[in-house]
């Protein structure tokens, strides 16, 4: 059976009773509405912002994108066209769809030009709400591809645009497509899809973080305007005089002592402290081997530039005081504040094209990066790295150029290597070493897991002990682990390796999301019906530094399918974690000779489960097999040994 005759999600979402009937205009409640627009959201969000015109600004085009989602709740009961979604967890959902095509709707007004005579649409002016006083936001850069993705886009009309994303994006055919575009109030939907045509397919790239208005990055607007007082206006504009005296002078280009950083508006003793390359704290060479703790704090400073007071200087002062031109980054619920004191020196050097330096804090990982040529372009990356340990302190992300990520190993790294997780039995290639520098490494794949053929990792020997990292986009790599929560151990025999192999690609829907670890876990294995074979079911939960967010996500996979099938996810609970090791997924499946199923499991200590809403069935144990209809939508509950009774995730 392939993965996509899997239909998931439905069962463990809220129940609907017997949902709608085909044929009918489904009326939906508000509150159907709104579980639809917040559990959705960001995808809401990012439709928005790809339909919006590009020549509104990234800054506005955001805002404006979360002010329509967000009115695009109704005021009361509503009534929707059924054109149900495609993606997981949507199918069939009158509540998104009405969702949709109000942010749909809305957004290809936004961008219609503003009539002479009358008064413009609400949709037409700026947003009044959600507003960020002082803020520029705008997300990630993207790559070369992402870029001219962009400008394809913007060349298309309102509705081509519409067209494409909704294709790509939703994957909706062509005819569901049109009734959108008809519904939303475009004028000829076919002129729409024809312009779509036009635009090179690179539907995988509407997922990519150039294109994610929930992950954003901040820069101040108006800061002069905005300080109030004479005298502290007075230090600001002298030392902008300052600094562009030190332009004016032969052979300055920006290289001055602070580089790229914004000048200076007060006078602080600590903060000067901080500042000075010469009170830097380094590591002994082998204070790593004695000290009590291993994490960042033992390592030594690194790279063939640690001795250049002036790169030191910028990378300082930059990180103190970044100016307008630095490409500033930071993972979630990271500050990007200056350091309270003198921080660590952790590397300094040329990686490929830039020089590199990176710092800790105790509490941060900051990266400097400028190009080898000057200032212009700097870049200044954050991501925390609190409580991490020598598991989790393994390796740093130095740069990526062209698809391949350079690490920064620890120094009681001994060998570093590089393995495909998609592909268990191909091996590890290893990597050459030079003081703790890797050579570069091919970064993951970052198509649709439908797409995905591999996923790179980085594996690295510690004494006898093998760990395996992945990069998700950020600065430290997140630390892999496979087991039973409480008891989970690092990726390295060939067990936990066949366990990862099918899930390897879902580890794309958790990058840029400040992941410290992601555990995989085989709950349960479940006979299917029809002599159909035996189904894996596997849960994995991506922890954050910060704490909060942990990303989880039931999946299922069935006899010699390639890739497993989120059946639910859930974000910010304890389900299958330490806390809770308890889960409890379904999904609809079917079999060989066209019937369907509903299917649950559960961990072990289950004692029954127990399915209501769109199927109505039971049974003792831990796994639950019933007939049930296409469509179906079902509330799972089960009963554990001592009592307690578990919902389905969700």
């Amino acid at each position: 059976m392939q993965p996509q005759d899997v239909a998931p999600r439905p069962a463990s979402s809220p129940a609907t009773g017997t949902g709608f009937t085909p044929g009918a205009d489904p009326v939906v409640d508000v509150e159907q509405a709104e579980a639809a627009l917040v559990e959705h959201y960001p995808r809401l969000v990012r439709l928005a912002y790809l339909v919006l015109p590009s020549d509104l600004g990234r800054s506005r085009r955001v805002l404006t994108a979360h002010a329509l989602t967000q009115r695009a709740l109704p005021r009361n009961r509503t009534t929707t066209p059924v054109i149900p979604a495609q993606g997981g967890g949507r199918e069939g959902d009158p509540g998104y769809a009405l969702i949709r095509l109000r942010v749909v709707r809305t957004a290809l007004e936004a961008g219609r030009p503003l009539r002479r005579r009358g008064l413009p649409r609400r949709s037409q002016l700026p947003p009044a709400l959600p507003r960020v006083w002082g803020l520029k936001l705008f997300p990630r850069s993207g790559g070369a591809d992402e870029l001219a993705l962009d400008q394809h886009l913007s060349a298309l009309s309102g509705p081509g645009r519409a067209a494409y994303v909704l294709r790509g994006l939703e994957r909706l055919p062509d005819e569901e497509v049109r009734q959108v575009l008809s519904a939303a109030g475009a004028a000829d939907p076919g002129a729409a899809l024809a312009e779509a045509d036009e635009v090179p397919e690179a539907h995988a790239l509407l997922a990519s973080p150039e294109f994610d208005p929930c992950a954003l990055q901040a820069r101040p607007t108006d800061l002069m305007r905005r300080r109030q007082h004479t005298r502290a206006a007075l230090v600001a504009g002298a030392a902008l005089v300052v600094c562009g005296a030190l332009l004016g002078l032969p052979g300055g280009d920006g290289w001055g002592p602070d580089g790229a950083a914004a000048p200076p508006y007060a006078e602080n003793a600590a903060a000067e402290a901080a500042l000075d390359p010469g009170r830097l704290v380094e590591a002994a060479p082998g204070a790593w081997k004695t000290s009590a703790r291993t994490d960042f704090s033992v390592w030594p400073a690194r790279g063939g530039l640690t001795g250049d007071d002036g790169l030191l200087r910028r990378a300082l002062a930059v990180w103190a005081r970044p100016g307008e031109t630095v490409r500033l980054s930071a993972t979630p619920g990271t500050q990007t504040g200056g350091p309270a004191g003198p921080p660590q020196l952790l590397f300094a050097g040329e990686v490929d094209s830039a020089r590199v330096v990176i710092l800790t804090d105790g509490l941060r990982i900051a990266r400097y990066a400028e190009p080898k040529d000057g200032t212009a372009g700097a870049a200044l990356d954050f991501a925390r790295a609190d409580g991490a340990g020598r598991a989790e302190a393994g390796a740093l992300v130095l740069g990526r150029t062209d698809g391949n990520v350079r690490y920064l190993t620890a120094p009681w790294v001994t060998k570093a290597a590089e393995r495909d997780l998609a592909k268990p039995g191909a091996g590890a290639m290893d990597l050459d070493l030079t003081d703790g520098v890797t050579a570069p490494l091919a970064g993951p794949v970052r198509e649709q897991p439908g797409a995905c053929a591999s996923w790179n990792v980085l594996e690295l020997t510690d004494g006898s002990r093998t760990r395996l990292m992945t990069d998700l986009g950020e600065l430290v790599p997140a630390r892999l682990t496979a087991g039973r929560p409480g008891s989970a151990k690092d990726v390295s025999g060939a067990a936990a390796l066949r366990t990862w192999a099918p899930y390897a690609c879902s580890l794309g829907s958790v990058r840029g999301q400040g992941v410290r670890s992601v555990n995989a876990w085989q709950f349960a294995e479940q006979p299917l019906p029809d002599a159909s074979g035996t189904a894996s079911w596997v849960c994995t939960r991506a922890e954050t530094w910060r704490g909060d967010g942990p990303v989880v996500q039931a999946q299922f996979q069935t006899p010699g399918g390639r890739y497993g099938a989120v059946a639910a996810r859930a974000q910010d609970g304890p389900a299958c974690g330490p806390r809770d090791p308890q889960v409890l997924a379904g999904v609809l499946w079917k079999s060989q000779g066209g019937h369907w199923y509903l299917l649950a499991a559960a961990g072990r200590g289950t004692e029954s489960l127990k399915a209501t809403g769109g199927v109505n069935a039971s049974g003792e144990g831990r796994l639950l097999t019933a007939k049930a209809e296409q469509g179906a939508r079902a509330e799972l509950t089960g009963r554990l040994a001592d009592g307690k009774t578990i919902s389905g995730l969700r």
